[in-house]
């Protein structure tokens, strides 16, 4: 096996060269690995510095579930990244922190990054894979699944929406698998993200250590070594099924959200009966905020979606500034005080005015002065 030629702990992302790949682990477990904006920083760092570095042919990331020592990976995996640090968002808008500002500009700016990196980028999703976790792996030329695998963006639960590029890889899943997800904010498994097309491979969780360790140790002779290990490590084992429509997709296709309630709510299933009930749970401004993001993003490029939902995000801190944000609120709820009983403005589906929704899409910026005109 080769020899570690770097090790570097920086806070909550422990980064480690082995043979060509540089290795990334998230460790911040107590907290599900939710991104801090040093982590996004430093996140970005690595990246960078891998990608410009000729010796590097590719990058691997996974979470951890405890605190761990690089070069015991089997004590790490388990869990990937919940998400945002959604504390701190409360806190920082209710300080008027502008902290806040710099991580939804530098977290997206690391999601451009990786949606475009130009060497293999392999996300190991074990455990918990949501919101920002979505965010730095979504992007990944490989995108590993398991049996553990629980992935989603349950941001409507909370006043936003799914942020992160959110809306360009759910707009383009199969169907209205995307609205589906978008607004209901329901965890989808391993086999699922697949036949969403949110996961290129599901693996055994038992085989990542090895397959880690292996990685590592190998001696690539140049990037077609590395594409030819991945094929017959990783893509050949598992085989993709067929993309698939979601279950509900009469009802998601519907126009608009009000139709898409009325016809949960009247149909003959149960199931979906209870979808419509866990709508009815949601922030309705932000059902509307989302569904309008996911169809306007599949006409987008990456940054052009990426600018809107930096343009979205702004709004829904400051349009409605402090404890009157829809998103303090619903972070309140859910997080802070965890009386989970937000109290919604407008309190129901019906009472949203499309004036309200399109609000959000006026961007705050010019043009040559947006956080993400260099993308």
């Amino acid at each position: 096996m080769n020899e570690t030629t770097h090790l570097k702990t920086s806070g909550d992302i422990l980064t480690e060269v082995r043979g060509q790949v540089g290795f990334i682990t998230l460790n911040r477990p107590k907290a599900l690995n939710a991104l801090s904006l040093q982590m996004v920083r430093d996140l970005a760092t690595a990246l960078l510095a891998w990608r410009d570095d000729a010796a590097i042919l590719a990058v691997a990331i996974r979470g951890s579930n405890k605190h761990g020592r690089p070069g015991t990976p089997e004590s790490l995996f388990g869990g990937f990244s919940a998400g945002g640090d959604i504390r701190f968002f409360h806190q920082a808008a209710l300080a008027g922190d502008t902290a806040l500002d710099d991580f939804f500009t530098e977290e997206y700016r690391l999601n451009h990054l990786i949606h475009n990196y130009p060497k293999p980028y392999i996300a190991f999703m074990d455990g918990v894979v949501m919101g920002g976790g979505m965010g730095i792996s979504q992007g990944a030329q490989v995108r590993i699944v398991t049996e553990h695998s629980k992935l989603a963006m349950p941001e409507t639960n909370i006043g936003l929406f799914p942020d992160v590029g959110g809306g360009y890889f759910l707009s383009r899943c199969p169907g209205s698998v995307g609205e589906y997800l978008a607004l209901t904010g329901v965890v989808t498994d391993g086999d699922e993200a697949l036949a969403y097309g949110l996961a290129d491979v599901k693996l055994p969780a038992a085989r990542l250590p090895a397959l880690w360790q292996d990685l590592g140790a190998q001696a690539f002779a140049g990037a077609p070594d590395v594409a030819q290990w991945i094929a017959t490590n990783l893509v050949a084992d598992g085989a993709r099924p067929e993309r698939a429509e979601g279950p509900f997709d009469q009802y998601f296709s519907l126009a608009r959200v009000k139709h898409m309630v009325d016809a949960l709510e009247a149909a003959p299933d149960a199931a979906a009966k209870k979808v419509g009930a866990l709508l009815r749970k949601r922030s309705p401004l932000m059902l509307h905020v989302t569904l309008e993001q996911i169809r306007r993003a599949r006409t987008l490029s990456l940054a052009e979606d990426l600018r809107m939902e930096r343009d979205i995000v702004q709004h829904c801190f400051y349009q409605r500034p402090g404890v009157a944000s829809e998103t303090v609120e619903g972070i309140r709820a859910l997080a802070v005080d965890k009386d989970y009983t937000p109290i919604w403005n407008p309190a129901r589906i019906e009472d949203v005015k499309p004036a309200m929704v399109q609000a959000f899409f006026a961007s705050p910026w010019p043009a040559d002065a947006h956080p993400l005109r260099e993308l």
